[in-house]
């Protein structure tokens, strides 16, 4: 019998993060392949250190996406980013891309014909999740995670907190009682500032307006701890205080560990590549079987083989909240979706320039946007499950 009453933390890094600055970047140049040709091939990843970052993967594309366009927009990432100090700046960092074409006995197996449909680009395994914890239909933990670094992140940009720098981490750390979350039991927050003078107890009165906002009226208690910039002075950050890689924070962009995960990155994948367009289906239907009232909590996973279009695999579990039978929902969703490749890419509208908003503060609980960001977020799809069931 799972627990009723216990603590759980999830936490979040803000875009300046030296592995967020990665997936930015990658994000961005499947951006900028996508828009040049929307069946683009991109498999990038990105290393940043002191004043250098590196690029390398495979792509498949317009010819006009050349090393300096690449170059371009990295540079460009950083400068929204926010980077201009001396030890990552956007203007001088040097940048090496090593990117190349893409194997022909991967695109083998991917491309479809004739003959054969599209197949899935590799093997693998994703997860979706939704419940009913936020009105996102997310985890608590991570959800208000995010939704501090968020709110300082819109300070910093905004110039009402110029002191703040873009590196930054939370962590939040939720009591359940009786499987319900109901106020914070811990924060944790370290950011990044400019000002060498600042300490923790001044980072902490700046910074808490913020994270009273970002939560629930009433979840912070007398009894709530604080840790806020607990080491002291934090002034150097991002690649230059420490090496930034793609990929490397999937449980901070899914469900915070209060779901399963697949093991896939996102970041820097072309949506052929199941690891990210899967995980977005996965979603989007546990999400629409939540909100549709099917369930309070639903964990989809769908399974693949490179090369083979149709999910070898469909597995709900409700959790003990469903309103109907499990395997019912597997048939159903089956039938009101397709998710092979090229069929989530349809629905979901995935073939377009919507990535690079995605590599910070998460890739799901977000509001769909009108340029087709977060559409994996969306509850359209209620109708036809309820009429499949």
């Amino acid at each position: 019998m799972a627990r009723r009453s216990f603590h759980f933390t999830s936490e979040s890094v803000s875009e300046g993060h030296p592995d967020k600055v990665c997936d930015r970047i990658s994000d961005a140049i499947v951006d900028a392949h996508i828009s040049a040709l929307p069946e683009a091939r991109v498999a990038c990843e990105t290393l940043a250190t002191t004043n250098r970052v590196m690029i390398a993967g495979e792509h498949r594309g317009a010819d006009t996406v050349t090393s300096e366009v690449i170059e371009r927009v990295a540079r460009e990432a950083i400068r929204e980013i926010g980077y201009s100090q001396n030890g990552f700046h956007w203007r001088s960092v040097k940048i090496e891309n090593l990117m190349h074409e893409q194997s022909a006995d991967i695109a083998q197996g991917v491309d479809g014909n004739a003959d054969k449909p599209e197949g899935a680009g590799d093997q693998g395994l994703m997860f979706g999740y939704a419940c009913r914890e936020t009105p996102e239909l997310m985890p608590a933990p991570i959800q208000y995670a995010h939704a501090i670094l968020r709110l300082l992140a819109e300070a910093r940009h905004g110039g009402r907190e110029p002191a703040l720098g873009p590196d930054s981490k939370s962590q939040v750390t939720i009591t359940y009682e009786d499987g319900v979350p109901k106020k914070v039991a811990a924060i944790v927050l370290s950011t990044q500032h400019l000002d060498e003078t600042l300490t923790s107890d001044d980072i902490r009165a700046l910074t808490a307006p913020y994270i009273r906002e970002a939560l629930p009226e009433g979840w912070i208690t007398n009894e709530t701890v604080w840790h806020v910039n607990p080491t002291g002075k934090f002034v150097v950050g991002g690649p230059d205080g420490d090496t930034g890689l793609t990929g490397r924070k999937i449980i901070v962009d899914t469900y915070g560990g209060a779901a399963l995960h697949g093991g896939g990155a996102f970041s820097g994948k072309d949506p052929s590549k199941v690891d990210r367009s899967a995980a977005y289906a996965a979603r989007y239907l546990a999400k629409n079987i939540v909100a549709g009232g099917f369930a309070d909590r639903c964990t989809i996973q769908l399974s693949y083989a490179i090369g083979v279009a149709q999910p070898l695999s469909i597995y709900v579990d409700t959790h003990g909240t469903g309103s109907v039978a499990e395997a019912a929902i597997e048939v159903a969703i089956g039938k009101v979706m397709d998710l092979s490749p090229k069929g989530i890419r349809d629905h979901l509208q995935l073939n377009r320039p919507i990535y690079a908003r995605t590599a910070a503060y998460g890739h799901f609980g977000r509001e769909p946007d009108a340029e087709g960001g977060f559409s994996w977020e969306k509850t359209d799809l209620i109708g036809a499950i309820g009429d499949a069931l």
